[in-house]
């Protein structure tokens, strides 16, 4: 009787080693992987520090592309300083990413060397790219699209998905995407806009334009809507209203989505 007990302690005890030793080895080895992410986003933080640090904006573009590069710096840092998972690290690295890509901007802007190739950023590829310049006025103003920096167009975006959706790489007379990357929401009016600036380009998925876009949106606005009604209805508000100072805060404008 003695011998059945001390059998079933022991293996207890084995068992009850065995699930300890693996519980340790899982959490040492996501440990390691937190640690090898948080490196890996560090090297990128250090390489988007150093640019955005070594670079001077010579025209409005370039300037305009630091500023962003600075503000995904800014946040990169403060993602890394708080990354406590390994998907939070891989964040952080994409953040860095996406400086770096303003910065390889900027550097174009000035003619410079744009540097060596960045690994792809999420959803860019799916998110094409403006392959042609393109000047459309919506809710009366005035909108442009290039695949090239210039005086009209300040404004570049690397490309990638934002609230759901595509936006193409190219550079824009205005960040009329910026609303939808805080709000996490496209408003109606965006996606006229969208149409207008990419409906029939190349290098452009159909899902950047309008049909499925503002279908997309109308249905979210009211399931029931009838999407096949009065084509000149007005989904936008009134076309002729003030849209304010073109240098005003995006998030005050109403219709255009912003």
């Amino acid at each position: 009787m003695f011998t059945a007990v001390l059998i079933i302690v022991v293996a207890l005890v084995v068992i009850g080693a065995a699930i300890w030793w693996s519980r340790q080895k899982a959490v040492e080895h996501q440990r390691k992987q937190l640690d090898d992410a948080k490196a890996e986003a560090r090297r990128w933080v250090e390489r988007l520090g150093g640019q955005v640090l070594n670079l001077v904006g010579t025209n409005e573009a370039a300037k305009q592309a630091l500023a962003d590069a600075a503000e995904r710096h800014g946040a990169a840092v403060s993602q890394l300083e708080q990354a406590t998972t390994e998907q939070q690290a891989r964040l952080t690295t994409e953040s860095a990413l996406e400086g770096l890509y303003y910065v390889r901007a900027a550097r174009v802007a000035m003619d410079m060397d744009p540097g060596p190739e960045l690994p792809d950023l999420a959803g860019q590829r799916g998110a094409g790219k403006v392959t042609e310049l393109r000047e459309v006025e919506v809710e009366g103003r005035q909108q442009v699209a290039s695949p090239n920096p210039s005086e009209q167009t300040p404004h570049f975006y690397p490309g990638g998905t934002v609230a759901g959706r595509p936006v193409p790489q190219g550079w824009y007379s205005e960040p009329w995407w910026k609303p939808a990357l805080v709000a996490g929401a496209w408003g109606v009016g965006s996606f006229v806009l969208m149409s207008a600036l990419f409906s029939g380009m190349s290098g452009v998925p159909a899902e950047a334009a309008y049909a499925d876009g503002f279908q997309d949106g109308m249905a979210a606005d009211d399931p029931g809507a009838d999407l096949g009604g009065d084509p000149g209805a007005d989904f936008g508000g009134d076309p002729g209203a003030d849209l304010g100072d073109p240098g005003a805060d995006f998030g005050d404008f109403g219709d255009f989505g912003f």
